[in-house]
Parts: C-alpha cells; sequence; structure tokens
C-alpha cells in the first residue's frame, strides 16, 4: 500500500486535470452558478421594484427547462405522434423535429441585456435618429390595466425601427417580449434578440407540428403573465396603410385563455413616422408584388458612414418626428364567452387606426397630392390647420409657438429628399416622387371620408 508507484509525466498531468475538471463540475461551478443566480434574483427583485408591471417568474426560467416543458407538454406529444404517423418518420424522429423547433422559438432572456444594454441602445438610437413623441395618455393606458392581467401590445408595422421605438418607450413599464421573423435568425444578432426575450416565428410555415410548438409557447408565456408585443399585420406594411390583422398569433392568446385565470387584456399601438428608413424598400417590393426586401449590406454601411460623417461635420440633421400613442386596451376577460375572434381583431385594427398619429410629412404629402399647383408659405399654416382629420388620429399640437418651424422643417426635410421643389412663389411636388407621396399619405388615409386614391391624383394633375 505504501509502496511508491512511477507513472509517466504525461500520465499524471492527466490524472490532474481529470481531478480539477471534476472537482470544478461537481464543487466549483454549481458554486458559482448559485452565486451569480442570487446575485441576478436580487438585482430582479430591485428591477422589479420600479417598474409598472414586474418581471414574471416564467420570464426568467431557465432555457433549457422550458424547451423541456414545451417539448413534453401533452398536447405537443399528441402533435408529435400525429406528425410521425401523417409523415411515415419513427417517433423519435418526430420527436427531435419538435425539439429543434423549440429551440428555435424560446428565447434565453436575460435582464441585464435587456435594461443595461438593450434598453439603453434602443433610448439612444431612438432619439439620435429621431423627435420621439408620445400620446398624452399612454402612462394612464398602462396603468389603467389590472396588474394581475397579462398585457399584449398590438402593434401596426411601419418600419424596423418598431422594436427600437417601442423597446425604449415600455422600458419603464416593463421587459417587453416580441414576436419576429426570419430576418431575425442571422447570428449573431440571432443571440442578441433571444437575450431580449425575443422568440422567432416562421410566417410561412404551414406544418401542424411546427404550429403546435409555437401555439403552446405562447399560451404558456400568456398564462404565465409575460408581456408580450406583436404585429398582426404579418410584417412591414409595403404601402403605408394599415392592413387587415392576422389572426395567426392572435388566435393562440385568445383560443388558450382560461376565464378562471388571469385576464389577457390588448394595448392597441399606432406608430407613424415622418420618414420610415426603409420607404423606398417597401415601395420597390409592392411594385414587384413581393416581400423580399433585398438591401446589400454596402448600401446599409454607405448610408451608415455617411451619417456618421454628417454627425463630425455637424451637418447631422433627424429623420423629423416618430409618435407612438396608445389606444385604450381591450379585456378579453370583459368580452365574455361568446367572444369572436374576427371582431376581436376589427376592433383592434379600428383602436389603432382612432390613434393614429398625424406627423405633419403624411400630412403634407395627402395635401400636394389633392393639388397640382404651388403652395404658398404664407397659405402653408393654413391649409394645414384645415387639413387636419376632424375626429379620429391624434393630431400634433396646432396652439404651441413652433407650430410654423416645424412645418418649414418638415418642408425642408421633403426639399432634401427631392420631393418638392420651390417654383412661382410656392412649393410644388415632384412628379417623378409620386409613389412616395403616396406612401406616406396612406398612413393617415383611413382618418378621413374621402380617400387619396391614384385616380384623385390623375385628376388633380389634369
Amino acid at each position: 500500500m505504501m509502496r511508491s508507484v512511477e507513472l509517466p509525466l504525461w500520465l499524471f498531468v492527466l490524472i490532474v486535470l481529470f481531478a480539477a475538471v471534476t472537482f470544478a463540475s461537481h464543487f466549483l461551478f454549481p458554486s458559482v452558478r448559485w452565486f451569480f443566480r442570487r446575485r441576478l434574483e436580487r438585482a430582479v427583485s430591485r428591477l422589479n421594484e420600479r417598474l409598472t408591471r414586474p418581471i414574471e417568474p416564467f420570464k426568467l426560467a431557465r432555457r433549457h427547462d422550458m424547451i423541456q416543458r414545451l417539448i413534453y407538454d401533452p398536447e405537443v406529444t399528441e402533435a408529435i405522434v400525429q406528425h410521425a404517423d401523417e409523415n411515415n418518420v419513427p417517433e423519435n424522429v418526430a420527436f427531435e423535429q419538435a425539439r429543434r423547433y423549440a429551440r428555435e422559438i424560446v428565447p434565453s432572456f436575460s435582464a441585464f441585456a435587456y435594461f443595461s444594454f438593450g434598453a439603453r441602445i434602443a433610448r439612444w438610437l431612438a432619439t439620435a435618429l429621431y423627435d420621439v413623441r408620445t400620446g398624452l395618455n399612454n402612462d394612464q393606458q398602462i396603468q389603467s390595466v389590472d396588474p394581475e392581467a397579462t398585457v399584449v401590445f398590438v402593434m401596426n408595422h411601419r418600419s424596423n425601427m418598431d422594436y427600437v421605438l417601442v423597446t425604449y418607450l415600455a422600458a419603464r413599464a416593463s421587459a417587453l417580449s416580441y414576436a419576429v421573423g426570419e430576418w431575425a435568425r442571422v447570428w449573431p444578432l440571432s443571440r442578441l434578440i433571444k437575450s431580449m426575450g425575443a422568440y422567432f416565428i416562421r410566417r410561412r410555415s404551414r406544418g401542424a407540428l411546427y404550429r403546435k410548438v409555437l401555439s403552446r409557447y405562447v399560451r404558456m408565456a400568456t398564462a404565465g403573465g409575460v408581456t408580450q408585443a406583436i404585429f398582426p399585420e404579418g410584417g412591414l406594411s409595403v404601402n403605408g396603410q394599415l392592413m387587415p390583422l392576422k389572426m395567426g398569433l392572435l388566435s393562440y392568446v385568445v383560443d388558450g385563455h382560461d376565464p378562471s385565470k388571469r385576464d389577457v387584456v390588448f394595448v392597441p399601438v399606432a406608430i407613424n413616422y415622418d420618414r420610415v428608413l426603409e420607404d423606398r424598400v417597401l415601395i420597390a417590393a409592392d411594385k414587384r408584388g413581393d416581400r423580399r426586401f433585398g438591401v446589400s449590406i454596402t448600401v446599409v454601411m454607405a448610408a451608415i458612414l455617411r451619417l456618421l460623417w454628417q454627425w463630425i461635420t455637424r451637418r447631422y440633421r433627424k429623420f423629423g418626428t416618430a409618435s407612438v400613442v396608445f389606444g385604450p386596451p381591450v379585456s378579453l376577460a370583459a368580452l365574455g364567452q361568446d367572444r369572436d375572434l374576427d371582431q376581436l381583431a376589427e376592433t383592434l385594427r379600428g383602436r389603432i387606426q382612432d390613434v393614429m398619429p398625424v406627423p405633419f410629412v403624411p400630412l403634407l404629402a395627402r395635401m400636394f397630392l389633392q393639388t397640382d399647383t404651388p403652395i404658398p408659405d404664407t397659405d402653408m399654416t393654413h391649409r394645414i390647420k384645415t387639413a387636419m382629420p376632424s375626429e379620429r388620429g391624434t393630431r400634433p399640437p396646432l396652439t404651441d409657438d413652433d407650430l410654423s418651424n416645424r412645418i418649414s422643417r418638415a418642408l425642408g426635410d421633403m426639399e432634401r429628399r427631392g420631393m418638392i421643389h420651390w417654383i412661382d412663389n410656392g412649393w410644388a411636388k415632384v412628379s417623378d416622387e409620386q409613389d412616395l407621396f403616396r406612401f406616406y399619405a396612406n398612413s393617415i388615409d383611413d382618418l378621413y371620408p374621402d380617400s387619396i386614391t391614384p385616380e384623385d391624383a390623375a385628376r388633380a394633375k389634369s
């Protein structure tokens, strides 16, 4: 027992390494994880004290645990068996397919990434690019919701900046869980977005197994009180109009609601811009009749470098106003047992449109489409006030001292973009930019009883 044993040096090093790894995995790593987990729990507890809607435990659950819970859910298990039977594949193959779907969908939320990085970046980017304006009643709309209810923000989709704007504005209330499309599945962007609590959806998937996994996750998150944000139009509006709402995610939320448990409250959110960053890309896609938003990385980098150079040379100007207004919430419990999904979608769409912001560029675009003669500066303020929608929409303040300055800024922005030019002592539209005028005018067109159609514009030119 006490005799010396000679070992090759390489074997001795291997034994020491094996012992070190065993010690670390069984004693050191669990202790370190416990230490940081406790610190994270204390940090989240302090964070929840200042949030209007605290972060629910469901959102803080480990991603691995949530994936396991999802794929072993009875409804998902039944869908796995059915998928295997219909496609003539072994059940273990169908099970692995469901696991891949779950890993793709389930986020890995980090409170640190969301509030220390994401919310701050969102605030900086939103305020650097736009003058951000909010509805006067935004805070009251959120505070009026039952604290125990699950909040689902239902938003129109004008630009990819929508994510940034609403994240920035909602950061004082809660951490949002977005439903994002295939565009965000590119590494490393996908890792960042998942750490912000977003979950991926395949908008074109028609597989029953995928839909079941997705629907069960959405229902679990809703039952767990996770504050969500969805764009039910199904993608960016390519023509500027508020499109009919699709039923996919809405149906998952509504069909899975248990009236005996926590309520679900939908908060309509209307977003509008003086300038949509992707406007010409969207117009081109609308003309082609597809949704392929082909923008090369070189074009994006060139635009970023141009903005940086303008900032360095102190010639940088913001892209006008970005406005976000919350509409009156809709309680699912208040609708009762006889709730109709189509009626709910129409109600939400109507409430989004009712509070749609009216920035000056869309308002001016509509004005220019209605006339073919130059509009003099002296007549501009009067025409703006007259052109405001009378009943619907969120109008900009008309009695403040800087009204004329804001009109002048909007006209200057449109001139720099080549949309208007000065002629015969007045502003006239550039005929080649008719599509751009229509794109912006469409965002507020539903607020008026008389729609400005392409035929109306043609008559104005004649």
